[in-house]
């Protein structure tokens, strides 16, 4: 097929004939596509997905990272070992394109692989890599590890998916109506538009931008003169990226805020961290407004069908039979990695994300009574499962992994499980009654894994952070944290707070719920099901990127 004039190779809808090009670091399309780390790519996956379904006039670009994020494995004693091992795809289709773009003031070739939509029903996908035989070994290693711990390397990697992609997308003569940055890493892209067209202003025009980091610290922030010497200005001389950033005299480049000084509009990824983001950025001049488009997943993807339809024809014995089945085949897979045998009939509650900090991963395990009294219940027993892949150098992080998976050893009924990705995470939610998600509010901008853990018959309990003030009708659809004043709490308390709550809701309400009252149990479950079903389906998300970020041109 040709490339040098692309189109989006199937019939569009005239609701979404605008012409959108999407950057994102990385894609959760399928499983056998290794090229994510944890939910802003499951978000993206999902995004493309109903653009698909949808028949959305949009085309993706991204990087082809050679060795994935990592594979998570295990050392002797089971504890966590990160493996970079080689993908090779047979189902991506080269391209033919090559170019050069300047990457520390030097020549680099950038060769283009593309993703058919007709492969996984998802948007046209082209992956940038400079893994090829014209460059030397250090630029071949710019598209090898997602998020590299090299500052050098993940500054090379942001001019890659932004100036590169920019490149791209005239390479393939599309000529998009709107650049949509999925957060903030492809923001070099402005430098290439602006010589392109000339003018802030008519940049502005074509740039939206998503952002998905509730608090200031977590936005990527590098040395002004690191970025000149890097070539990540393409060619502008720095007193003229001073100017036009409206960055003037200081000395780090901020991502996240030369984004929303460039794009014309820019969104939160949920009513909670639309708020929270107009605070955060409020203070800062010539920024762009941030409206919120809660984010969603793909229910044609995640969800299982048959329990819907059992749900939907009131087939009561046939939903809990569903239930269990998908229960006792996803206990296999635990079993094969940890030798835990799990009961389809007892109470599972499964902690299962990208390992970090604010998450709280152990959070229940910081009681040692209470946790020992939970696990050794023998009227009400209770089955845990945690799974996730930390960041590989996040110490810490990999630390509250390896401490669960000895103290996993001292139980029959928990589990930690290893190779966190598209489909053990399908696997874990049909596995779960409970979807546990804990993090310190506000510090979770959105939050998707519980949107697919609903999807397929699993109750949250959670935190109120994120998406889920929009879904938890407490008791209802799921089981939600009272929320005090947690400004005017330090984060001990906070902690001691949630912990307690948690606790309390376990013991009181939903064990006694799931082993007393199972007709209301189910029906809590089905709920959850129901109320996801439309407003967390991406494919409402999709069209609000087309009608409320896109649409004001």
């Amino acid at each position: 097929m040709s490339f040098s004039s692309y189109s989006v190779p199937y019939a569009i809808d005239d609701r979404y004939k605008k012409k959108v090009a999407y950057f994102s670091m990385e894609f959760a399309i399928h499983q056998p596509l290794k090229i994510y780390s944890g939910g802003l790519g499951f978000l993206a996956g999902s995004h493309l997905r109903s653009a698909y379904d949808l028949r959305q006039n949009m085309i993706a670009v991204g990087i082809l990272w050679k060795y994935g994020y990592y594979d998570q494995s295990r050392n002797q004693d089971q504890t966590l070992q990160v493996q970079w091992n080689e993908k090779i795809y047979s189902f991506l289709e080269d391209t033919g394109i090559k170019f050069q773009i300047l990457i520390h003031d030097h020549p680099v070739w950038v060769k283009v692989w593309y993703l058919n939509p007709e492969t996984f029903q998802s948007a046209p996908l082209f992956l940038l890599s400079t893994d090829c035989p014209e460059n030397d070994y250090v630029s071949q290693t710019i598209t090898h590890r997602l998020y590299d711990a090299n500052v050098a390397t993940k500054v090379a990697q942001f001019i890659l998916l932004g100036i590169g992609g920019a490149k791209l997308i005239d390479e393939l003569g599309f000529n998009p109506d709107v650049y949509h940055l999925n957060e903030a890493h492809g923001v070099s892209s402005v430098f290439y538009l602006y010589k392109k067209f000339g003018t802030v202003e008519e940049v502005k025009r074509r740039l939206v931008f998503t952002t998905h980091t509730p608090e200031e610290a977590g936005n990527e922030v590098h040395d002004m003169h690191l970025c000149e010497k890097m070539s990540y200005f393409n060619g502008l001389p720095i007193d003229e990226v001073r100017k036009i950033t409206g960055l003037g005299d200081s000395e780090q480049f901020n991502h996240s805020l030369v984004a929303l000084r460039f794009a014309r509009l820019a969104n939160g990824v949920s009513q909670l961290h639309g708020k929270v983001a107009q605070k955060m950025w409020g203070k800062y001049e010539g920024i762009c407004p941030i409206i919120a488009i809660t984010n969603a997943q793909n229910w044609r993807y995640w969800a299982d069908k048959q329990l819907y339809r059992f749900a939907d024809d009131h087939e009561d014995d046939r939903f809990e039979d569903r239930k269990r089945y998908l229960k006792k085949r996803a206990f296999d897979i635990i079993a094969d990695q940890t030798g835990k045998l799990f009961n389809p009939d007892v109470l599972t509650v499964v902690w299962a994300r990208r390992f970090a900090g604010y998450k709280r991963a152990e959070l229940l395990t910081r009681n040692k009574e209470r946790f020992e009294a939970l696990m050794n219940n023998p009227k009400h027993p209770v089955q845990f499962v945690w799974a996730g892949k930390p960041y590989p150098v996040d110490y810490p992080a990999i630390s509250d992994f390896n401490n669960l998976v000895h103290l996993s050893k001292s139980y029959k009924n928990m589990a930690v499980c290893v190779g966190y990705e598209l489909s053990l995470s399908k696997r874990l939610k049909q596995a779960a009654d409970i979807w546990l998600n804990n993090p310190r509010v506000p510090r979770e901008a959105s939050g998707t894994s519980g949107m697919t853990a609903a999807m397929n018959g699993a109750v949250n309990l959670s935190t109120n952070d994120g998406w889920i003030p929009e879904f938890i009708n407490n008791g209802n659809n799921g089981f939600v944290v009272p929320e005090p004043d947690y400004h005017n709490m330090n984060v001990h308390d906070q902690d001691e707070y949630d912990l307690n709550c948690l606790y309390e809701m376990l013991e009181q309400h939903i064990i006694p719920l799931y082993y007393g009252q199972r007709d209301t149990w189910r029906q809590v479950a089905q709920n959850g099901m129901k109320d996801v079903r439309f407003q967390f389906d991406s494919s409402r998300m999709a069209h609000e990127y087309y009608e409320k970020l896109y649409g004001h041109l």
